[in-house]
């Protein structure tokens, strides 16, 4: 007689619901809510979701919806542009999350031990962290909301950052959540976790008041924001500019920096009467000018959009091309096969022209000045590399005009706390139409910030710094910990189930 196989029980219809909904618990962590009290806690649902999970193929759909969902809800404000493509965009992205929830299954389901309380938040933060690695490349979107990042505004958190980077402190609030998630389902492992927790929580503590600080300059320099607001046309955007400039007369400024990718939609070059301009303004100031231009340049392909310092003779010294462009808002990967994203939202029509290498720039006082462009702020290794070529302060000319009433400004904003504190090094976040924003060394705010909802200028003292945090010296080693740790970890399970000793 043959005995009908079954596949057990069914899950309840509910779990995939959940999973999508459990996903975008995240987003209320970033700006513009800012709830950063919520991040250690905000990934408990979907943890304890994955871990009653059924089956392993249950988890990982279960953690591909949640990543769905974590995607819509994080970058839910490149709806207006992309519409039905960000959709796309985030099932694709999604799929990272979807071994996360066989791993997240495989350590937190059954008996709670000792030992699943010290591996279960070490593997599963780790898997974390390897996906945000994973979603960091440029082509895939680059990395926007990365957990880390959320903790911005803490004091904590802020001393972390130059030991490790982004990276670690997302590593550590993953492990906090996870750990969480095996007090409450693992009453045995309890106290095993609430130790192994107090050990971490001392060691970080400890590591980060031992950890290197930058040297900020004996002198402060005096910088000068320009956020002309929202202007129709690159000739009227200019002219408002010209007049903000203008009035920054005899304050003292050291460096103006114009607001934003595309202060100057000409090619200077190719226009010289706006050259001299720029030039009468840095004369009439007392101060160079750094803005970036956003045009086709005589005697090369495409469009580049590039940060140039101006003295009182013109431009001078090295020009830098943005590197690291939007996709599908800069350029369309893999255009002729994607193109089509152009006919269904605001996707790039023509590719712009990468720049190849990063520069330092410096003023006749002598102030060295790494510029970034727009969403180059994302990247913690621009910033990392600018401090070690020598740079005493970083400036970032955004623009986030295209999402202006939505929560981008200020997440964008956030960005250059990250990456100040990170690098040891002030930021100046200079937008054409908000959030500006200065930072110094350590992360801190330095004056007002300049909203979404004016134009004007803002002046600032900021202390260029010197020196190495632990972060620009050894790197993203919290990243090569966790993939070692998930590599040996995978291992041992491959060597005990060749032993036959396979069970947890």
């Amino acid at each position: 007689m043959v005995q009908r196989a079954t596949s057990g029980p069914r899950p309840s219809w509910w779990r995939a619901p959940a999973a999508l909904f459990a996903g975008g618990l995240p987003a209320p962590v970033f700006p513009a809510p800012g709830w950063w009290w919520w991040a250690p806690f905000c990934l408990v649902p979907w943890l304890l979701l994955l871990r009653t999970a059924p089956t392993a193929r249950r988890a990982a759909l279960e953690g591909w919806l949640g990543g769905l969902g974590f995607m819509l809800a994080v970058h839910h404000w490149l709806m207006p542009s992309l519409h039905v493509f960000t959709l796309v965009l985030a099932a694709l992205l999604g799929l990272a999350w979807a071994p996360w929830g066989m791993l997240a299954r495989a350590l937190l389901a059954g008996p709670g031990t000792a030992w699943r309380a010290v591996t279960a938040p070490a593997g599963v933060a780790s898997g974390w962290l390897v996906i945000e690695l994973v979603r960091s490349w440029q082509g895939l979107g680059g990395p926007w909301g990365l957990l880390g990042a959320s903790q911005w505004q803490v004091g904590p958190a802020l001393r972390l950052f130059p030991v490790g980077g982004v990276w670690l402190v997302s590593l550590l609030l993953m492990a906090v959540n996870t750990a969480l998630v095996v007090v409450a389902a693992a009453p045995r492992a309890r106290w095993a976790t609430l130790a192994a927790g107090a050990a971490v929580a001392a060691l970080a503590t400890g590591v980060a008041a031992a950890a290197p600080r930058p040297v900020p300059a004996d002198r402060p320099a005096r910088i000068a924001v320009v956020q002309p607001g929202v202007v129709p046309g690159a000739a009227q955007r200019f002219d408002r500019q010209e007049r903000l400039t203008a009035g920054l007369a005899g304050r003292g400024a050291e460096l103006v920096v114009w607001g934003g990718e595309s202060s100057v939609g000409f090619d200077l070059a190719a226009r010289p009467d706006l050259a001299d301009r720029l030039a009468a303004l840095s004369r009439r100031t007392g101060a160079e000018l750094l803005v970036n231009v956003d045009a086709r340049r005589r005697g090369r392909p495409g469009i580049s959009k590039t940060s140039v310092l101006v003295g009182a003779s013109g431009p001078a010294g090295p020009r830098y091309d943005k590197m690291r462009l939007v996709p599908f808002g800069e350029y369309v990967p893999a255009r002729s096969l994607l193109g089509w994203a152009t006919s269904v939202g605001r996707a790039a029509g023509e590719d712009r022209h990468p720049g190849t290498r990063q520069v330092v720039m410096e003023t006749s006082g002598g102030l060295r000045t790494g510029p970034l462009v727009c969403f180059e702020t994302a990247f913690p290794d621009l910033s990392r590399r600018l401090a070690r070529a020598g740079a005493g302060l970083i400036v970032a000319q955004s623009s986030t005009s295209t999402f202006q009433q939505s929560w981008a400004p200020a997440q964008h904003a956030s960005l250059a706390a990250v990456r100040a504190a990170e690098s040891g090094r002030p930021v100046v976040h200079a937008t054409l139409t908000g959030v500006s924003a200065v930072f110094d060394a350590s992360g801190r705010p330095v004056g007002p910030r300049l909203g979404t909802d004016r134009g004007t200028t803002g002046l600032y003292e900021v202390r260029p710094a010197s020196g190495s945090t632990a972060y620009v010296r050894f790197g993203d080693w919290a990243v090569y910990a966790a993939v070692a740790w998930l590599a040996v970890a995978g291992g041992v399970v491959a060597v005990c189930r060749v032993r036959g000793r396979g069970d947890g």
